[in-house]
């Protein structure tokens, strides 16, 4: 079972190509551009750029050129990894993930230099994906030295706070996040394109929003940091910025710096787990799915998500029983092992589900669980007893936050190469 959960999600994986869905989402003909409902018609503008940022930026700009080709004029691409090959009239840089590195900050500055040049008669097509966050970045206040900011991102990802609660912060003390980079351009007409990695109501914090309405506030950034005890362990600049209120508030909706802005998504979670209900199904199970768990801790996930499936099975006896799953968990790093959320919550349901027939995948779609070489983890009702034969004990290595050390040790960490498009985790527990 745990090879079927395997190949699983590879099927997921090959099913999440941006190229093609661009394709589909992105109709151009005769002069027009069509997303959605909205129609741009391109030959009245002087002249068309591209800016992309994330970790799938250059695919996506590859495919965006290819739909427009000739008409492009210029752009800026900056992802996590060097080009395979350079696009025609773009600018590339390699912005750090996930931190922020020195050309993430180059490339943030060229990007609003080009941005505010634009006027009325140009078009700016901005392509977002997961990453850009640390990938292009800016800080507010040039007291924000660049080490600084890569200690504040450090406090961020290994606090627990979940994926919404990182970008309201990061946005606050960006210049190029929370609509910043919008209101740079607003004199031009814009049309937003983005693969989500965050939750389907807060399309704004996909890539911490930075061509998107703002609509947290300074004010939920002191709550955040009040309530997951941060403030001390903010770097002396950001920290002097909250405690003096000198944080500016980012542009909001109704600002009529968006009002020649539209946004358009073209991956999401939603597709991701409609696809690994799909291939599940198509083995003959009982499929449920439950979104239930999104941002709780790994440990309180695995609990509801065992109980969902036990509740499944109850009707079916006889028959194998799936409850697919998606987002993201919290998994506050608390020691210095190699792992991440995915191989926790699969570390998490070890646990619970010893001597049972019971299988459990949970692995991230752009092939990278936290800090370790593994996209995820698999696990059944052997797990933990094989794990005990090689002398290893679940409860520490789940404390020492080491759980790809756990899963590698076993031969049950799925390792993938980074897919370069996140569109969150997926998760998948089977009953029989």
């Amino acid at each position: 079972m745990k090879e079927t959960l395997r190949r699983l999600f590879l099927e997921v994986l090959g099913a999440l190509s941006l190229e093609p869905a661009m394709r589909e989402r992105i109709r151009v003909a005769e002069g027009v551009l069509e997303a959605d409902d909205e129609r741009i018609d391109l030959r009245p503008f002087k002249k068309i750029i591209l800016v992309a940022l994330g970790k799938a930026a250059y695919p996506m700009a590859r495919t965006m050129q290819a739909l427009l080709d000739p008409l492009i004029a210029s752009g800026v691409v900056v992802s996590s990894e060097a080009p395979p090959s350079p696009l025609p009239y773009v600018l590339h840089y390699r912005g750090g993930h996930p931190y922020p590195n020195a050309e993430s900050l180059h490339a943030a500055e060229v990007i609003l230099r080009l941005l505010e040049q634009l006027h009325q008669n140009h078009l700016v097509l901005f392509l977002l994906s997961g990453g850009g966050s640390a990938i292009v970045e800016k800080p507010i206040d040039p007291i924000i030295s660049l080490d600084d900011l890569r200690a504040f991102y450090q406090v961020l990802v290994t606090c627990g706070a979940d994926i919404v609660e990182m970008n309201v912060l990061r946005k606050h003390f960006s210049a190029v996040k929370g609509g910043r980079m919008a209101e740079a351009a607003y004199r031009a007409r814009q049309a937003t394109f983005y693969v989500s990695d965050v939750p389907a109501d807060r399309p704004s914090t996909v890539a911490s929003g930075p061509t998107m309405p703002d609509e947290s506030t300074v004010a939920d950034c002191r709550e955040i940091l009040g309530r997951r005890g941060l403030m001390g362990r903010l770097p002396a600049s950001i920290r002097e910025l909250v405690e003096t209120g000198a944080v500016p508030e980012t542009p909001k909706p109704g600002s009529q710096r968006f009002k020649r802005a539209s946004w358009h998504v073209l991956l999401s979670n939603d597709q991701a787990r409609g696809k690994l209900q799909a291939v599940a199904e198509a083995q003959g199970w009982v499929v449920e799915q439950d979104i239930s768990v999104d941002d709780r801790p790994v440990a309180e996930a695995a609990e509801r998500l065992l109980a969902r499936l036990a509740d499944l099975r109850e009707p079916n006896a006889g028959r194998t029983v799936a409850v697919v799953s998606g987002g993201e968990l919290s998994s506050p790093v608390t020691g210095g092992g190699v792992g991440g959320r995915n191989q926790a919550f699969v570390l998490a349901c070890a646990k619970r589900i010893a001597g049972q027939n019971v299988a459990v995948m949970s692995a991230g779609t752009d092939g990278i669980d936290g800090n370790s070489p593994a996209a995820g983890a698999v696990a059944d009702g052997e797990t933990l007893n094989r794990g005990r034969i090689l002398g290893l004990s679940a409860r520490d290595y789940f404390d020492r936050s080491d759980s790809f050390g756990y899963f590698s040790a076993l031969g049950d960490a799925l390792i993938t190469t980074p897919t370069g498009n996140n569109v969150r985790d997926v998760r998948l527990l089977v009953g029989w």
